[in-house]
């Protein structure tokens, strides 16, 4: 919100009626800031009114049961608490007391926000609980043990040099260069001193002992736990072609990473994008937001196809070719000779940046050594747990019994990382709680967002409502009758809808 910006509608505080309502929402101020008025059954709640995620706005967003979930990225709510009971959203909203006088619904005072701190030893628990990594995953289960009240110790051993980040930034807005640096960390150092969190960075794992419950680091340090949580993620495939290990050819996947390209693409007047997925993509609009010419290399037909369809592949490349990126698909580079790129159709592209985004797959020779099961990822239960009980896997590493495609699943999402962090947090506590979410990612080109709720391997066909070129659409991917995922261009409650229907509807 700008300093200048008058707040929004009525003054709660005078009181407004049921009647002023629409879909059950209303959006007013209290003094100087806009508070989001939800009713929920007979009840009414007041609550910030943009999400803590990326501001989404929660009165465009659906209510379910006493919760509100955010229509971009579908975090979401308590509206009793404003806790953030769902990624990709971490920090709380601000709530107000209401009161009802007669017909007036009136807000008064901003309750005060609970603070973080290290729960007091009580019951005996298990003391020393280790996590095996830095990203979404990792950070996710830290915090959430906290929260559950675990007050043992917690440390997080990450081999990245820079804090948890928020690793979609990286591909999107940082990249582009329309984020500051400060938006980029989950959290600040002082959160992880504050609440107890042992985090230690650029710190290698060369072994998990299974029998013996402890780590090995690089150093030849040795850390005992009683709990443990893989979660080491994913790496870039990188591209096996004469002249890839050259240090004007990038991938991207970590803040260095982004900052590296962001610095080449100083003085970089030509990039070469290798490979056509979601991160060769938004890089190819970022370098694009940054005046850089741009070329996309891939053997696809279509960009995205085997995800979204060929008809949302069409649209993307209609849409980025607009942007001004020229593609070179069913194509691949041979050879890279300086900024010389060959291609196998014999053309030949001068760029002095190349990004590579071909993929990337899950980390697991940890898992390997330790002798955990292993089936293209760590292979988990419901619960998270590993064939070996006390260590559990979350993230890209991670294959789970999946209830509504019926399938074992793994998948490369942020918000799904983060999901699992948590349940698997929950589950080293011995909770018990099953993982059952649906599937959610997004993707944005310049302005447009993609959501996709669901998860199809394959799909029999693809029924379309709306308009994809005009930027207004459902898509439904079915198999065997059964909707499996569902993409949207601007339908972010439909989106919301589609993933409480699945939710409803599991197994």
């Amino acid at each position: 919100m700008t300093e200048d910006k008058k707040p929004s509608g009525p003054d709660l505080c005078r009181g407004v009626s049921l009647a002023e309502f629409k879909d059950g929402k209303l959006l007013g101020h209290v003094g100087e800031e806009d508070v989001l008025l939800v009713q929920a059954g007979s009840e009414i709640f007041a609550i910030e009114p943009a999400c803590s995620h990326y501001h989404g706005p929660l009165a465009e967003g659906l209510v379910v049961a006493d919760t509100i979930r955010c229509p971009w990225h579908h975090a979401c709510f308590s509206l009793r608490s404003g806790e953030a009971t769902r990624p990709p959203a971490l920090n709380a909203l601000a709530v107000w007391e209401v009161s009802r006088d007669q017909d007036k619904i009136i807000v008064q005072r901003k309750r005060e926000m609970p603070k973080v701190s290290v729960p007091h030893r009580t019951a005996p628990a298990p003391e020393k609980f280790v996590i095996i990594g830095g990203g979404a995953a990792a950070f996710a289960a830290a915090q959430t043990l906290r929260r559950e009240g675990f007050a043992g110790a917690i440390t997080m051993l990450s081999n990245d040099s820079a804090m948890p980040v928020d690793r979609p930034n990286l591909s999107k807005d940082y990249l582009a260069g329309n984020a500051p640096e400060d938006w980029l960390p989950l959290r600040g150092e002082d959160y992880y001193q504050d609440a107890g969190i042992d985090l230690r960075l650029s710190t290698k794992v060369s072994a998990i002992e299974a029998k013996t419950r402890g780590v090995t680091l690089g150093n030849g340090d040795r850390l005992p736990f009683d709990r443990l949580l893989l979660a080491t993620g994913a790496e870039p495939v990188r591209l096996q072609i004469p002249g890839a290990d050259q240090p004007h050819v990038y991938t991207l996947r970590s803040v260095a990473d982004s900052r590296a390209i962001i610095k080449a693409a100083g003085s970089a007047k030509r990039a070469l994008v290798i490979g056509a997925s979601f991160i060769g993509l938004e890089v190819a609009a970022s370098l694009r937001a940054r005046k850089i010419e741009v070329h996309v290399v891939a053997p696809d037909e279509r960009p995205m196809q085997k995800v979204l369809g060929p008809e949302m592949g069409d649209f993307v490349r209609a849409l980025h070719e607009e942007n001004g990126v020229n593609f070179h698909l069913k194509d691949t580079v041979e050879k890279l000779d300086g900024t010389r790129a060959t291609l196998k159709s014999g053309g030949v592209i001068e760029a002095e940046l190349v990004v590579v985004g071909i993929g990337v797959r899950p980390r697991l020779a940890l898992a390997e050594q330790a002798g955990l099961a292993v089936d293209r990822g760590v292979s988990v239960s419901e619960y998270l747990e590993t064939s070996v009980s006390g260590i559990f896997a979350a993230g890209d590493i991670a294959r789970w019994p999946d209830p509504h495609s019926r399938q074992t699943i793994r998948v490369e999402h942020w918000v799904m990382a983060e999901r699992q962090g948590q349940t698997a947090a929950r589950n080293m506590l011995g909770k018990r709680e099953r993982f059952d979410a649906v599937p959610f990612f997004w993707s944005q080109h310049y302005d447009v967002p993609i959501n996709y709720v669901g998860h199809a391997e394959s799909f029999d066909d693809i029924a379309i409502d709306g308009s994809i070129s005009g930027k207004d659409c459902l898509l439904k991917y079915r198999k065997g009758g059964r909707v499996l995922a569902v993409a949207s261009i601007y339908r972010d409650l439909d989106n919301l809808k589609a993933e409480l229907e699945m939710e409803r509807t599991r197994g």
